[in-house]
């Protein structure tokens, strides 16, 4: 047993040092995004789908391509339109009529039989649209004319969004929200990083991202994100976070109960369980720590939860509601 922990202790450490590399090729075509490009290798480490939202032109799309690249993995992209179809994305079967005559059917695979999925844009579709992924992102499939088809391993979407207030924009249902790892909010970039990204860009030569990964190299180290030891204070902790989101549990924060009409189910928890995980990976540590559950407590949430009426026409911002009650759940966990 103790060879096994000491192997395992030995992969996880040199899984982290590959994962600083591949973080250094990406910074080569993604400047001052630390912190996003840090949550999308959370989102794939963790085996999961992240969803990117931001205003046009912050480099999500290049984000997800870079990815690619560097992670080893075949990339797809398609841009959801308000005229794109479910066969669209997850193909269709044609009749072919042979030489002699006899007809049959063909399966011609559509973009989502590929490792990387890139949805871009993906709320200006409609949402029969959109649901087409449900159950690629959860099973790992699509069943076509009565047929299961598996998809690649492993499979990840990688979606961005525009703001919903934004024209020609439809919000993703509430099913499809809870299907994404983590939300990533793209911020614009300050000054002086936007004065890097315009000399880094507007050259004769850019910098190029190279692969680090293997597609299998990714599949273990997903492995590996499974095995990692998690204490029971953790476990405790993200317990308490995501049971004190739901305004009908009796002990839920004062403000919760005023603010929110409805909060995360159990599969938030299971998706701070694994990220936390991956988190402490990148970060070099062998377990994660009350740190990584507070980094990742508003990625993991804040698409699973819903302001009321009341508190929208109040002006509430979700992400204050969420950073508050993480605060209290923390205070408490550190006095007991």
């Amino acid at each position: 047993m103790a060879d096994d922990n000491t192997d395992l202790v030995a992969e996880i450490g040199a899984l982290g040092e590959k994962l600083t590399v591949a973080r250094g090729s990406i910074a080569q075509k993604i400047i001052g995004q630390d912190k996003v490009v840090e949550l999308a290798l959370t989102a794939l480490l963790s085996g999961g789908h992240g969803l990117l939202v931001g205003v046009p032109g912050l480099a999500k799309t290049l984000l997800v391509e870079t990815l690619g690249i560097v992670m080893g993995l075949s990339t797809n992209r398609v841009q959801f339109t308000p005229d794109l179809m479910p066969g669209d994305i997850l193909g269709s079967e044609v009749l072919e009529t042979a030489k002699d005559g006899s007809r049959a059917f063909r399966f011609i695979p559509g973009p989502i039989f590929c490792q990387l999925l890139m949805a871009d844009e993906i709320n200006r579709a409609s949402p029969r649209t959109q649901s087409a992924l449900l159950q690629a992102m959860q099973e790992r499939e699509v069943t076509i004319a009565g047929e299961e088809r598996p998809l690649p391993a492993p499979f990840h979407v990688l979606a961005t969004q525009n703001p919903i207030e934004q024209e020609g924009t439809y919000p993703l249902p509430e099913a499809q929200l809870d299907r994404f790892l983590l939300q990533i909010n793209v911020d614009y970039p300050d000054r002086d990083t936007e004065r890097e990204i315009l000399l880094a860009t507007t050259g004769a030569h850019e910098a190029q991202s190279t692969p680090v990964f293997t597609a299998n190299e990714l599949m273990r180290a997903q492995e590996l994100v499974r095995v990692m030891p998690v204490g029971d204070a953790i476990v405790d902790m993200i317990l308490d976070l995501v049971r004190a989101g739901r305004p009908d549990e009796a002990d839920a924060p004062q403000h919760v109960k005023d603010y929110i009409s409805w909060g995360p189910g159990p599969r938030a928890a299971q998706a701070l369980m694994l990220s936390v995980r991956a988190r402490a990976l990148l970060h070099g540590r062998l377990a994660p720590s009350p740190e990584d559950v507070e980094a990742l407590a508003g990625p993991v949430l804040i698409h699973r939860m819903a302001l009321g009426f009341a508190a929208r026409a109040q002006g509430v911002v979700l992400a204050d509601v969420i950073a508050e009650m993480v605060d209290q759940v923390m205070n408490v966990r550190a006095a007991a």
